[in-house]
This record gives structure tokens, sequence and C-alpha cells, in this order.
């Protein structure tokens, strides 16, 4: 596990950052293999602190016109638990962390995390568990997430509308 990317999206989550900085939580992937630690820190406030710990090099971004390639280089993602970012890294096929934003009224994330995991996608904490998680989780049982096939919803609206495909 060389390389890890976190993600917040285009939302403003300090209090993950702060966790996924933390001397704690680097000292536990650099045990893991981590060494290099990429962060899109959107619109927060925090800044990263540090730009090395031990043998993991640090830095962050705020944006960038795609995270496509941070995701593809990454060993594992850590991301925000957005459904859109979930499923990105899910269909690169990444092995996958979500750090569920307890803050945020209506909380639909937990909903999605939540039911990813138990489909054994990927798994998800909270910023409180984060190092926890970290030091726990066992990246091999995670499975693969299905293909899209985009044959099957040009069928299904052929389908409806009544064409027939040729």
């Amino acid at each position: 596990m060389l390389n890890i990317f976190v993600t917040v999206g285009t939302t403003k989550f300090d209090k993950f950052i702060r966790a996924i900085t933390d001397i704690e939580c680097i000292k536990v992937l650099e045990k893991r293999g981590c060494q290099h630690l990429t962060l899109q820190i959107g619109n927060g406030d925090y800044i990263p602190e540090y730009t090395q710990v031990g043998s993991v090099s640090i830095e962050y971004y705020r944006f960038k016109d795609t995270i496509k390639e941070d995701l593809q280089r990454a060993d594992l993602v850590i991301s925000h638990a957005g459904a859109g970012s979930c499923l990105e890294t899910l269909e690169l096929e990444k092995a996958l962390l979500v750090v569920v934003n307890e803050d945020l009224m209506n909380n639909h994330q937990i909903e999605v995390a939540k039911k990813l995991s138990d489909c054994g996608y990927l798994y998800y904490t909270t910023c409180g568990k984060l190092s926890e998680t970290l030091r726990l989780m066992d990246l091999s049982r995670l499975r693969m997430y299905p293909k899209r096939d985009p044959c099957k919803y040009a069928n299904a609206i052929d389908n409806i509308m009544g064409f027939r495909r040729v």
C-alpha cells in the first residue's frame, strides 16, 4: 500500500483532514506500508501541518479538474462518503475506506456507506474511529464492485418505448 489518496470532494470536511493527518493515523499508515499520502482538501480551512512524517511524504491540494489520475495511482482511497466518490472509486477497482461526516443534517452518507460495506465493497468509519479502523481493516476481504453494463440501460429504455434492437 504505497500510495494513499484522500478526498473530501467539494465539501468542507476539516475534521476528516485533521484526523487523517494526525500523527497517530500517519504512523498506522506507515506501518501498513504507506510511503505517499495525497490529500484533496476541498474548501476546508485546515491546512495540513506536515509534509513528511517518518517515511510518509504528504502533499495536498484543494481542487483539480479531475481526480481520476490520483484515484488510479492509489493503492487505497480514503474518501468522504458521498455516493459519487464511492462509486467512482469502486468502479476503478480500488480498495476504499469511507469516512462518514456525522455533522451533516439528514445524513444519507451513513446509509450509502453501510449498504456498500454490508455488500463487502468497502469499509467505513467516522473521524473518531479512523485510526482504529485503519489498524484493523483487512483489505483482502473486500469484494470487487461489479462492472456496469451501459447496454442494460439502453435496452431497458428501448423495451419501454417498444423499439426493437436490430
